[in-house]
């Protein structure tokens, strides 16, 4: 039986970052990887579709693309979330506009709350997070256990 309410999950000193925008704000995005390019450049960077294409033509860094949000990039993102293998995520979303995958976008902030995972949806946000101390530095966080919740929840079905 599972004891733990809590697991702790590790960000390496090197982060996985998730880098996305919609279209209003794609070159929101860029000049702000190109102000920010000397961290950028220590990390690991995944993007969808045309976000991830874009910086890398513009910035040099090197950009993993997934497919566009519309077409399930916001999904694939979110499923590395859930494997552990994206640790922050920098998404410079259009409030004003209305997106077509509006749920997949919904879907992809609330499984970066339920991981505690960093994610910053404005210019502001992301300075403030890609400028931290803790950019430099393993952390630690919690979570819930959630192989023990599943447990629970099956015995209790």
């Amino acid at each position: 039986m599972l004891q733990d309410d809590f697991i702790t999950l590790t960000l390496q000193k090197t982060k996985n970052i998730a880098l996305i925008a919609h279209d209003n704000k794609k070159h929101e995005l860029m000049d702000w990887c190109k102000e920010h390019i000397e961290t950028l450049k220590k990390h690991t960077l995944c993007g969808t579709g045309t976000t991830a294409r874009m910086i890398t033509d513009q910035t040099g860094l090197p950009v993993k693309g997934y497919n566009s949000g519309p077409l399930g990039g916001d999904q694939q993102i979110g499923a590395k979330i859930v494997e552990g293998r994206i640790d922050m995520v920098i998404f410079f979303s259009d409030p004003l506009t209305a997106q077509p995958h509006d749920p997949d976008v919904k879907a992809l902030l609330r499984i970066a709350q339920v991981y505690d995972i960093p994610i910053a949806n404005t210019k502001a946000t992301a300075d403030f997070v890609i400028t931290s101390p803790l950019m430099e530095s393993v952390y630690e966080h919690e979570v819930i256990n959630f192989n023990k919740n599943v447990q629970e929840r099956a015995q209790s079905l």
